[in-house]
């Protein structure tokens, strides 16, 4: 049997943080103990069709390439230990910040490491650097962490037990667990809107709800789909920023970019074949700032015995640029009905939360 796997804290970083660095620099740090690297590095140019119509990379396609990172190190990580073989599916995405903005022609430099890890799930952490290939400048532009869980290859409704690490401080696997117990709780709490649908209305008025939702539809194909046979948890977000990035543009009518994406919750796995719809509607707006609720429902057209059903879900922010890329003021949403308004408040909460949290990570520590 292979021994756990060590995770070692760099200095002068967070915990989160201490194993995103390229394998070589993660083997120097663990010594004899981590011979297999914990943390592995992809890289990638951006081309043309990776981009907006302002030149800027598409939030979905670093988002694909964060999960992409992500299964690849919690896939070798399952299978490191003697036992049935896996696959790692992505369960449940944090809230992932866009700090930056990537351009056409920088190389993305995606950055995965393991932090945490339960009996039956992995904790990831991804960072996302931009590099200009002809200055050499390097900036950081997305940090998120990503929750996996390991499926036998024999039967893709069975989840495996995960090896375990070695901490190199107990405070990792304490703070480790409550991240864990919190991602859970918080992934119970938004099944209740599972059967929530949105629905298409004649004429809407500017500004309001109706009027900016927009709805996909996407067959699965194999290229779409894992070796089992299921959905990328990549495609599925790069697809949900895709209507997002419509209701944002349709609603304010400029060009818009990804700020933030909550929680994303993968309820149930997409299988080949299916036909999936991305339901995006807006939520709530501040002065400068739009939230767009995301449905995914999955559609088994050649499986009689099994319903649509509701696949993920998630919020993402947008903001409006001027064609010079400075943020303009987002046109204020006008709610109609009783639901919309009360998705209005919880969207309010949910940014004056975000809101207190950047202010009080700003303030200098005593």
């Amino acid at each position: 049997m292979a021994p756990p796997r060590l995770i070692h804290s760099a200095p002068g970083l967070p915990d989160t943080c201490a194993l995103l660095q390229p394998p070589a620099a993660a083997a120097s740090m663990s010594g004899p103990a981590a011979e297999t690297p914990s943390a592995i590095q992809i890289c990638r140019i951006m081309r043309p069709d990776d981009a907006n119509v302002a030149g800027n990379v598409h939030g979905g396609t670093i988002l694909k390439m964060i999960e992409e990172a992500g299964a690849i190190i919690s896939t070798r990580h399952c299978n490191s230990q003697n036992g049935e073989r896996c696959v790692a599916a992505l369960a449940r995405v944090e809230r992932t910040d866009f700090l930056s903005p990537m351009c056409i022609g920088e190389v993305a430099h995606v950055s995965a490491g393991i932090t945490y890890t339960s009996k039956h799930s992995v904790e990831v952490q991804v960072n996302v650097m931009s590099e200009n290939i002809l200055t050499g400048t390097k900036k950081l532009t997305n940090k998120a962490t990503l929750w996996y869980v390991p499926l036998s290859l024999k039967n893709v409704d069975k989840v495996l037990e995960v090896p375990p690490v070695v901490y190199s401080r107990q405070e990792q696997e304490e703070e480790g667990r409550k991240r864990y117990e919190a991602q859970k709780l918080e992934r119970m709490e938004t099944k209740w809107r599972n059967g929530d649908i949105v629905q298409p209305v004649l004429n809407p008025e500017p500004n309001t709800v109706s009027y900016s939702q927009s709805s996909l539809i996407h067959l699965v194909g194999p290229s779409d789909c894992t070796l089992h046979g299921f959905v990328h948890g990549g495609v599925t977000m790069k697809l949900m920023d895709e209507v997002a990035g419509i209701v944002a543009a349709r609603h304010c009518k400029t060009n818009i970019v990804t700020a933030s994406v909550d929680a994303i919750n993968f309820h149930d796995k997409i299988r080949k074949g299916c036909v999936i719809t991305i339901s995006g509607r807006m939520t709530f707006t501040s002065n400068k700032s739009m939230e767009i609720e995301v449905l995914v429902d999955a559609d088994p057209v050649v499986d009689n015995s099994q319903k649509r059903y509701r696949a993920a879900s998630a919020f993402f922010t947008y903001v409006s640029l001027s064609q010079e890329g400075k943020p303009l003021p987002v046109p204020q949403l006008v709610p109609e009905t009783e639901d919309e308004k009360k998705r209005f408040e919880e969207g309010k909460g949910r940014y004056l939360q975000m809101k207190a949290k950047r202010q009080g990570q700003a303030e200098p520590q005593p």
